[in-house]
C-alpha cells in the first residue's frame, strides 16, 4: 500500500497553524469517505527531516483521486513516500485564477481562508458527486457573505457564487474590491448595480459581475457568476428561487461584532436568534440533495441547538466521526466549529 505525505501550507493565522494539521487530517477523512470510496486509510501526523507532514496511506487512488485531493485547504505539496525519500507529486488543482483573490482583502472579522476552503470543501463533499465538483456548474449561496472570502473562494474553483449581506459598507467593499481586481487583472467582466424589487417593494441593492478566466471563455459566452445583494439574510427567500443552490455555506455571527435583523423589526446580536429565523429560510433555497455548511460560535450557540434548528428545517445532520473533531479555538471570544447537513 502506498504511503503518500502532506506538507501543510504555512498559515498568517498563528492561532489556526496550531490546530491545521488536526484540521486537514479530518478534512482528509471526509473527502475519503464521501467522495473517495474509503480508499484512504491511517491519516497521521508525522516528521521527515524534523519538518511535520501528514502522511495516509492507499493502494488505489486514481488521477481523478489526486485531482480532488489537490484541493485540500491546507495542501502545499504532496509526495509519494518512497522509503526514506519523498517523491514529488504534481498537484492539479481547480483554481482558475490567482490566490490574491481569496488573500488580498484584509479586515477586522475575516474568516481564516484556509478554515473558509475547508468548509467550503467538506460540503462540496456531501452533497456532490466527485465528477461534479471537478466539473463546475456548482452554485453556491452564503447568505451572510461579509466581504465575500466564500463567494470568492468558490470563484476560484469556477463556480457561481451569490451573497447576502444587511451591511451596506461590507456590501459596497465586495463589489468594489472584485471589479478592481478583474480589471486589474485584465479579464474580461460586465458588471451591474441595480435594485432589487419582489412584489412593487424593493428588497435590496444588488451588484452582478459576469466575468471568464480566458477571452476565449468570455467570447463563448462561458461566464461565472458572482451576485451579492445587501440585505437582510432572512429575506433571502424573497431575493433567490427556492431549490436555486448546490450549497449555502456561511460562517454565522459570533455575537462579538455581526448583526442581523430579525422579524423586520430590530436588530439583534444574539446568534442563536438569527439562525432560528434563517435556517428555515436557507433551507428552502437548496436543491434537493444539496446541503448547507455552517461555522459557529460554541460559546454562542451549542452544537445541539444547531442540530435540532437543522433538523427542524428538515435537513439531515451528517454525524459521521470527522464531523465531530473541526472545533477549534479562534480567540477567547471564540471557539468554533463547524457543521453540515444534507436537504432530502
Amino acid at each position: 500500500m502506498q504511503q503518500y505525505a502532506m506538507l501543510i501550507s504555512p498559515s498568517a493565522n498563528r492561532v489556526y497553524a496550531r490546530t491545521a494539521a488536526r484540521m486537514a487530517a479530518n478534512e482528509i477523512r471526509v473527502f475519503s469517505a464521501r467522495a473517495l470510496d474509503g480508499a484512504v486509510e491511517d491519516v497521521e501526523e508525522a516528521a521527515f527531516g524534523g519538518v511535520p507532514y501528514l502522511t495516509f496511506r492507499s493502494d488505489s487512488l486514481s488521477a481523478r483521486d489526486l485531482r480532488l485531493l489537490a484541493n485540500l485547504s491546507s495542501l502545499y505539496a504532496l509526495f509519494a513516500v518512497r522509503g526514506e525519500l519523498l517523491e514529488p507529486i504534481a498537484v492539479e488543482r481547480l483554481d482558475r485564477y490567482d490566490d490574491d483573490l481569496v488573500t488580498i482583502l484584509k479586515y477586522a472579522g475575516k474568516t481564516n481562508e484556509q478554515f473558509t476552503k475547508l468548509l467550503l470543501n467538506v460540503t462540496a463533499a456531501v452533497a456532490l458527486p466527485p465528477d461534479r465538483i471537478l466539473g463546475g456548474g456548482v452554485k453556491v449561496l452564503d447568505p451572510m457573505c461579509g466581504r465575500g472570502t466564500t463567494l470568492n473562494q468558490a470563484a476560484m474553483y469556477g463556480w457561481d457564487a451569490f451573497g447576502v449581506e444587511v451591511d451596506k459598507r461590507d456590501y459596497e467593499a465586495y463589489g468594489a474590491f472584485v471589479q478592481r481586481w478583474l480589471k486589474d487583472k485584465r479579464l474580461k467582466h460586465k458588471a451591474v448595480t441595480s435594485r432589487v424589487k419582489r412584489d412593487g417593494r424593493g428588497v435590496g441593492q444588488h451588484t452582478r459581475v459576469e466575468f471568464a478566466a480566458t477571452k476565449e471563455r468570455f467570447r463563448d459566452d462561458d461566464l461565472q457568476i458572482l451576485e451579492v445583494v445587501n440585505a437582510d439574510t432572512l429575506r433571502s427567500g424573497e431575493i433567490f428561487r427556492k431549490r436555486a443552490f448546490d450549497l449555502i455555506v456561511t460562517d454565522a455571527p459570533y455575537g462579538v461584532k455581526h448583526a442581523a435583523v430579525k422579524d423586520n423589526r430590530a436588530l439583534t446580536r444574539r446568534p442563536t436568534e438569527v439562525l432560528e429565523g434563517a435556517i428555515p429560510v436557507w433551507a428552502e433555497l437548496l436543491k434537493p440533495g444539496g446541503a448547507i455548511g455552517l461555522s459557529w460560535n460554541l460559546y454562542t450557540t451549542s452544537r445541539a441547538e444547531l442540530v435540532a434548528m437543522l433538523e427542524e428545517a428538515g435537513l439531515d445532520v451528517i454525524d459521521d466521526e470527522p464531523f465531530h473533531d473541526f472545533e477549534h479555538r479562534v480567540d477567547q471570544a471564540i471557539n468554533r466549529d463547524l457543521i453540515v447537513a444534507r436537504k432530502h
